[in-house]
């Protein structure tokens, strides 16, 4: 019974800490002023970039334990900055399928941008493939796992992804994002497989 309502409280915290990625604005920073981006969640540590005082679409992919402070990305790297002053943008419901987005992946290196209007994947010496977003759903049970399935105009192509909201590394930098991507890919018979991240900001 103890084991029961021990799991009970924590539902919240475990609830809360699916609502990310999300997508903030730079608020209360004066006009003159920026918003530093340190290396760890503490004002003592190092500054390795900044944010304009009215930056947008700044993506936060996780919190320290306090939340306090949250993880973004800046150039090739991750920093954190005070969520005092990130206020997250309305409208960003975490139990369906984030729209819009873009992923990518490596070897070969490849990108799906996943808007309402379709989906695009392309990459390195890859044909480009073009389909609906015809439809979408989210996982019964599981929170923060969606899926989706686009086909093209002839139905010689189509796409089927499961984005999950976890941690995820692109391997080529020290960048961290808060969405995984698994997509498979049918262009004229044949059947292609990739692994991903992926990112709200613009």
């Amino acid at each position: 019974m103890l084991r029961l309502t021990a799991l009970l409280l924590l539902l919240p915290t475990l609830a809360a800490a699916q609502e990310l990625p999300a997508l903030h604005d730079v608020t209360g920073v004066a006009s003159d002023d920026v918003l530093n981006l340190r290396e760890g969640p503490s004002a003592g540590d190092r500054i390795i970039g900044t944010l304009a005082p009215d930056a947008e679409n700044v993506e936060v992919t996780a919190l320290n334990d306090d939340g306090s402070w949250g993880r973004v990305n800046t150039q090739e790297r991750s920093g954190w900055a005070s969520m005092r002053f990130l206020a997250r943008q309305a409208g960003q419901d975490a139990d369906t399928l984030p729209v819009p987005m873009r992923c990518f992946g490596t070897e070969p290196f490849w990108s799906l941008d996943v808007t309402a209007s379709g989906l695009t994947f392309e990459g390195v010496d890859l044909d480009p493939v073009e389909t609906s977003l015809a439809a979408r759903s989210t996982v019964r049970g599981i929170r923060g796992r969606h899926g989706f399935a686009g086909w093209g105009a002839q139905e010689t192509a189509g796409m089927h992804g499961i984005v999950r909201r976890e941690a995820c590394s692109d391997g080529m930098s020290d960048r961290h994002y808060g969405l995984s991507l698994d997509l498979l890919v049918s262009m004229d018979g044949e059947l292609s497989q990739y692994a991903g991240c992926c990112s709200l900001a613009p």
